[in-house]
């Protein structure tokens, strides 16, 4: 239970990972068919193959595991395999700032952009708890709400009565079939959702995503890669471009800038540890710029001698610009949540 990933690198050499740290643990493999032959195993059971044609899978296990494998040729020293183990028990808000991932401000704080219907992007690294944020975000979205979730392997677990899940698909092996995330989302604003949930925006379908933002469908959720709020906004504009659409900058600036209104920084620190790094709002255009107000962020301070991280989550003094939008929706929050606190 303590094993969050499962990492092989051919037969021999087997990884775990346990509270963030990497592990060689002592099993092995007989030899590579051996391994191949469990690969296969596994992936046949969810439907999926992979051989030499199709040298990688992702897929998902009966727990709700992420599996994904290359075999050679394109894997040079064997089979490399990837096991992202599934939580039995979810994480709620409540645990993560158990956990120091957040504060109490910040989680009143997130409580309110939620229930408003803000739109939100929860940013960061491979590995840095961005599902994990994403799932413990959506336990504030009211129960009358119709939600709707579109994922490459389907993580999230929502906690509400109406939701709807839908998986993209790969194509077959007369490479017919394939199901992309743009077409679940095409499909999705025609099934009456209150909320869109995009596991993942990494490619074309981020041009979807940030029209249903902008056309009523507030209160809809992603998660993408990036290194900090302002990365994450380039990255929007990288996909856009990505997806062959002629656009000028500056409009592409202004869709993004009235699409978003909310990056949540989730980063995983050199220790290991998790933390919601930064909050920011992203507040208007000022001329050509997007412009960005960050509300709370997690100051660092040093190291202990055992490579701990040294630090304290402070609010950075600016007053939400959404506080009224709050307050009109019944969610006053006291002005001292914005206050800086020292550590």
């Amino acid at each position: 239970d303590t094993v969050n990933d499962i990492l092989g690198n051919g037969p021999q050499q087997i990884f775990v990972e346990r509270a963030g740290k990497l592990q060689l643990t002592d099993i092995t493999f007989k030899d590579e068919r051996h391994l191949l032959r469990i690969i296969d195993k596994i992936v046949s059971a969810v439907g999926r193959r992979v051989d030499e044609s199709n040298p990688y899978v992702d897929a998902r296990l009966a727990d709700g595991s992420r599996f994904n494998a290359m075999v050679p040729p394109i894997a040079v020293d064997g089979s490399l395999v990837s096991i992202r183990k599934f939580k039995k028990d979810k994480l709620g808000i409540d645990d993560l700032v158990k956990f120091g991932a957040f504060t109490e401000e910040m989680a009143a704080y997130l409580q309110a952009a939620v229930a408003t219907r803000l739109n939100v992007i929860v940013s960061g690294g491979t590995g840095s708890g961005k599902t994990t944020t994403l799932n413990a975000l959506s336990s504030f979205i009211d129960n009358a709400e119709r939600i709707l979730t579109i994922e490459d392997t389907a993580e999230l677990q929502l906690q509400q009565v109406h939701v709807g899940r839908m998986e993209s698909r790969p194509p077959n092996v007369e490479g017919k079939g394939e199901v992309s995330p743009r077409d679940c989302l095409k499909n999705a604003l025609r099934m009456r959702p209150d909320r869109i949930i995009v596991g993942e925006t990494r490619g074309e379908e981020v041009i979807d995503m940030l029209q249903a933002m902008n056309t009523g469908h507030d209160g809809s959720m992603t998660t993408i890669h990036a290194n900090s709020a302002r990365d994450g906004v380039s990255r929007l504009e990288n996909m856009i471009a990505m997806a062959g659409i002629e656009m000028p900058i500056k409009a592409v600036r202004s869709q993004i800038a009235s699409a978003v209104n909310l990056i949540v920084q989730a980063s995983r620190l050199q220790d290991g540890s998790r933390r919601m790094t930064s909050i920011t709002e992203i507040t208007g255009m000022e001329g050509d710029v997007i412009s960005m107000q960050e509300i709370f962020r997690y100051q660092r301070v040093g190291l202990t001698p055992d490579n701990k991280i040294i630090g304290h989550f402070t609010a950075t003094g600016v007053r939400s610009h959404f506080s009224e939008r709050f307050r009109m929706w019944g969610y006053d929050l006291p002005p001292s949540i914005y206050e800086p606190t020292t550590m």
